[in-house]
C-alpha cells in the first residue's frame, strides 16, 4: 500500500506562478539517475506530473525516510514560495514499467 503523496502546484497561494517556469523539472532531476538503458529515470518519490492543466510536483511520504534531508529541502523550498501544497487526491494505480514512448 503506498503512503500518502503531497502535491505542489506551479502556482503560489496568490494566483501567480513560480518563475523560472522550469523548477518542477529542476528538483526532479536532482534525485533522477540514469537507468541501464542509460536514460534519466525520476526517482519513484519525487515527479513531475500535470493536474487539470497545471505542472506540479509530486513528492512520496515515503521521501522523509528515504532521503530525509531532500524532503526537506523541497517542503521549505515550497513554503519560502509560497507554493500551494495539499495531499495528492488522485486515485492511482500502480505505476506503468513500460516505456510509452516505445509504442
Amino acid at each position: 500500500m503506498r503512503s500518502e503523496a503531497v502535491v505542489i502546484e506551479g502556482v503560489r497561494e496568490d494566483g501567480s506562478k513560480l518563475r523560472p517556469s522550469d523548477w518542477i523539472e529542476r528538483i526532479s532531476s536532482m534525485l533522477a539517475e540514469f537507468g541501464p538503458d542509460h536514460r534519466l529515470h525520476y526517482s519513484p518519490w519525487v515527479h513531475p506530473c500535470v493536474i487539470d492543466g497545471e505542472k506540479c510536483l509530486v513528492i512520496e511520504r515515503d521521501l522523509h525516510e528515504k532521503d530525509p534531508l531532500a524532503y526537506q529541502y523541497i517542503m521549505n523550498f515550497a513554503e519560502q514560495n509560497g507554493l500551494r501544497i495539499q495531499p495528492d487526491r488522485r486515485t492511482r494505480d500502480e505505476p506503468v514499467e513500460e516505456d510509452r514512448r516505445a509504442r
